[in-house]
């Protein structure tokens, strides 16, 4: 870290507390455990001094410092590379994938875009690694101006530090938009007291100071230091009494400062300042020699170090970022075009063609078609290396300088592609009123039509997203056949998504405009099948279709298994998005949703796209609850969370639900439910609305409250959300036949009926045949509980099987069979409590004490007291798996996995993790 003006015993006044939170995180991390903190404060409050007293207090650590730079924030992974250079050296100890990751990233290397992911990763074990040799102290300063994947990635990292020597301290300026870094431990430094302030003025004035005077300056500071240090430098100042109330922000004020000391220095010294504010590298030769090309001697230097703004030594070093700022703001544009320019012509266009392009645009001061040019070409690079921001601005630079109209909206809708990619939405939604004020042909008024309704999806699931969208396609359809195509899936897809809350066109309206829109390509493609699939099932209806959704789910399946080029990829992973799972539940095919989640999870992890990989993996869970492996399902749904968390999203779907359902855990599972609701009701997810309906039905019929069951089962049962509507009616037939309600459980049973023996399924067919039990004389019952056990004994449903025995022994109990009644009822009961279907099971219980049978009540395993990341870990390791495969699937370090399974061992009482098969339960 530079030396800075208030980095000395004077400026530290009054900071007990946060020089012991300091202390106490330098002595966490010698004690072998990871420790992070985030500072939090105002310009010039002392997070940089309290920065500079850590680095002077880590004594046996190898300490790392870097700075945010406000004009740096477009340039990909800038900050992070300076952080990693000392450890490059470590590079070839990294497994290949996260080596190759960010050695793209950091522009070592040409390659496809680096998983962002996977980079991350790779930073966590160059620390991790380094870490051993001696702990580590990571400072980083104007963490507010770090570029996006700079900072995203730091945050994966610090979320993942667990048992690693090293500190991780952040100092981030107040300003509302902390993102990433949300969540982690924060400390907020708040001005001096008055006793302090007055003390540290006291310090930075020399002379007598009349008492108003003083008291005036030390209320209008409100205790920050550099305010307290570097304003009561103006005689004028101190003899008017200070500066007016009532004025500008304290930050602008102490930059007015700065600005006085700067426009004192001679001319010289000045442009050699500004040329200095302009390079956010810090690089000296680099500097040298764009002074050198502005004819400014080496003299210039030392006016400016005398000042106490600046230090030239082997890398340039502002002693605070708002002197930076003062001087790169206060100078007048023509001269710090002329800065920028000199850079550019003195930075080498074939090692760094990037930060050559940079400076020239900020040069241009005019449109200027081979500046656009370079911008549009480091865009490229920047993609490539994964910097989706810094590709954004990159582009959206090169629209703004582009001097043909119709050329500047075509890279205006290209940025703005970037910055919704980005997650960008105010950039995209500046660019797309840029684009639509130029002049637009037909075909860019479509692609604007559909990155502003792709916006507005993004943002909110619900609302006007399929109307958008649907619009957009019917745009596109004369122009641009395959895009309206891909837009009418979106639409679809949208329509889904929104259910019972969309106030646009719904699932039939999309379906009839993509049956009269244009015709599939020939060959079709696979979101042309799909999009077949989803119009046939909605205008024929379920009988009709079902063959259509068939034929939908076998060429997701076929693209699976063979290879595919980009496009096809891109296309398969917009289907995983859009709808294989709700159709693999829709026709209750249970292999073709194992199928569909392991290949989604596995193309998902190759590609790197981790987008696309929480989705995927939370289908997996749901197809694993209904297998009954609860703990599989839960660590597949810990693992989406843990990437969605990392990547600042959320699962889309709510499989935890289900499984909360399922358990029968009623406070916990009722709370979720209800939390999730509220949630979803106003982002206008309706399908997930309908979800949460018929997980009500569920845990209430485990729990055997049938009123409460066949009041959820209605509201699930009033849209028909697909892959959802079909549960509900079978739990809407349990709970009207148990609750007294034959004419409902009639009318349900009816249209369950016609879709199950049209899916033909043995999912479908068993779900079919036990409801319809539940419902018959005696002789047709006895018949359909076992029919139904074969037909869910012949799939993966193991739920359900436990499910169809449980009901037949209730039935043999009341019709005074108890033994047979036992034989199933015991079954039934085993299995739930193998899978840990607690309300099940003990509705099982209950039956089998009415029996006259002698039942313990299920008693907790050794596995519910581990975490949900031990579980994972432990059956990662359990399968054979290395330290180093557990912590790239669970994105943690290998030694975070040696310290929690250290925790296993010790739990679960055996010496090694060649012993935990024998003590885990069966995936």
């Amino acid at each position: 870290m530079g030396a800075h003006p208030i980095d000395t015993p004077v400026g530290l006044l009054g900071r007990g507390r946060e020089l012991a939170v300091l202390d106490q995180v330098l002595a966490t991390a010698r004690a072998g455990t990871s420790a992070v903190l985030v500072l939090r404060g105002e310009a010039g409050i002392g997070k940089t001094a309290l920065l500079g007293y850590a680095a002077d207090r880590a004594a046996g650590f190898r300490t790392f410092g870097i700075a945010g730079v406000e004009s740096e924030m477009e340039l990909p992974f800038a900050s992070l590379h300076q952080l990693c250079v000392p450890l490059l050296g470590r590079l070839q100890e990294l497994p290949e994938p996260q080596r190759e990751a960010l050695s793209v990233a950091f522009g070592l290397r040409g390659g496809e875009v680096p998983n962002r992911f996977l980079v991350g990763l790779a930073v966590l074990g160059l620390l991790a690694g380094a870490a051993e040799a001696q702990p580590l102290a990571c400072l980083v300063d104007d963490a507010q101006w770090l570029d996006q994947g700079s900072r995203r990635v730091l945050a994966f990292v610090a979320r993942r530090l667990v048992a690693e020597p090293v500190a991780l301290v952040f100092a981030l300026r107040e300003q509302g938009d902390e993102g990433e870094l949300a969540g982690l431990r924060e400390l907020v430094v708040d001005g001096l007291g008055e006793p302090d302030a007055r003390a540290l003025l006291a310090s930075a004035v020399r002379g007598p100071l009349d008492p108003l005077v003083r008291d005036r300056i030390v209320a209008e500071a409100h205790g920050n230091p550099m305010a307290l240090l570097h304003l009561p430098r103006a005689p004028a100042d101190l003899a008017g009494g200070f500066w007016l109330p009532g004025g500008r922000r304290l930050a602008s004020r102490i930059e007015d400062a700065f600005q006085q000391r700067f426009r004192s220095l001679p001319q010289d010294s000045r442009r050699l300042l500004l040329t200095a504010a302009a390079e956010p590298t810090g690089d000296v030769c680099l500097l040298w020699r764009a002074a050198a090309r502005q004819g400014i001697p080496a003299s210039a230097a030392a006016p400016a170090e005398a000042a106490g703004l600046v230090e030239f030594g082997t890398r340039t070093r502002f002693h605070h970022p708002l002197v930076r700022s003062a001087v790169y703001r206060g100078a007048s544009a023509p001269d710090r075009r002329a800065a920028h320019r000199a850079l550019a012509e003195a930075t080498d266009a074939r090692l760094d063609p990037d930060r050559r392009a940079w400076h020239r645009a900020h040069a241009a001061a005019r449109p200027d078609e081979s500046v656009a040019v370079d911008l549009e070409r480091s865009a490229g690079r920047a993609h490539g290396r994964g910097g989706a921001a810094a590709a954004a601005a990159f582009l959206r630079r090169a629209a703004e300088l582009t001097p043909d109209p119709a050329h500047r909206v075509t890279r205006a809708l290209a940025a703005a592609q970037a910055h919704i990619d980005a997650g960008g939405a105010d950039q995209a939604r500046t660019l797309l009123a840029s684009a639509e004020a130029g002049p637009l042909d037909d075909l860019h008024r479509a692609r604007l039509e559909r990155l502003r309704a792709r916006l507005v999806f993004s943002q909110v699931r619900g609302g006007d997203a399929p109307r958008l969208l649907l619009a957009a396609a019917h745009r596109l359809a004369p122009l641009d056949t395959a895009l309206a195509r891909d837009t009418l899936l979106e639409a679809a897809g949208a329509a889904i998504f929104a259910g019972r809350l969309s106030d646009g066109p719904g699932q039939r309206e999309v379906a009839e405009a993509a049956r009269a829109g244009p015709p599939p390509p020939t060959p079709p493609r696979m979101v042309d099948a799909l999009l077949e699939g989803m119009t046939e099932r909605t205008i024929e209806g379920y009988a009709a279709g079902v063959h259509a959704v068939r034929r939908a789910l076998r060429a997701v399946r076929q693209a699976q298994r063979s290879g595919f080029t980009d496009a096809e990829l891109r296309c398969l992973l917009l289907a995983f998005q859009v709808t294989p799972e709700p159709l693999a539940a829709e026709l209750w095919d249970d292999e073709a949703w194992h199928e569909l989640a392991a290949g989604a999870v596995r193309i998902a992890r190759e590609a790197g796209a981790l987008a696309v990989l929480p989705m995927a993996l939370t289908y997996q869970a749901c197809s694993r609850v209904h297998a009954g492996a609860f703990d599989t399902a839960a660590a597949l749904i810990d693992e989406a969370t843990a990437i969605s968390e990392a990547a600042g999203g959320a699962p889309m779907m709510h499989t935890d639900l289900l499984l909360a359902a399922w358990r029968g855990r009623q406070t916990q599972a009722r709370d979720l439910i209800g939390t999730t609701a509220a949630e979803v009701r106003v982002r206008g997810e309706g399908r997930a609305l309908g979800l949460a309906e018929y997980a009500t039905a569920l845990l209430h019929n485990g729990l055997g409250r049938y009123d409460t069951a066949l009041a959820a089962a209605t509201r699930a049962c009033g849209y028909e959300d697909l892959g959802i509507y079909g549960w509900a009616l079978a739990e809407l037939v349990e709970a009207a036949a148990r609750g007294g309600r034959p004419e409902a459980a009639g009318a349900a049973l009816e249209e369950l009926t016609g879709r199950t023996r049209a899916s033909g399924t043995e999912w479908a067919l068993g779900v079919g045949a036990c409801s319809r039990a539940l419902l018959g004389d005696d002789r047709a019952a006895d018949a359909l509980y076992r029919e139904a056990i074969d037909h869910f004994g012949r799939s993966r449903i193991a739920v359900h099987r436990a499910r169809a025995r449980l009901l037949y022994g209730e039935w043999l109990r009341r019709r005074g069979r108890r033994q047979d009644s036992r034989v199933q009822l015991t079954s039934a009961y085993e299995a739930f409590s193998r899978m840990g279907a607690d309300g099940f099971a003990e509705r099982a219980r209950r039956e089998l004490l009415a029996t006259g049978e002698t039942v313990r009540k299920r008693t907790a395993g050794a596995d519910v007291e581990l975490t949900h990341q031990e579980a994972q870990i432990a059956r990662l390791a359990g399968a054979g798996h290395t330290n180093g495969e557990i912590a790239a699937r669970l994105f943690i370090s290998p030694r975070t996995v040696e310290w929690h399974l250290g925790n296993v061992f010790a739990k679960l009482g055996v010496p090694s993790r060649r012993h935990l098969r024998s003590v885990l339960p069966p995936p």
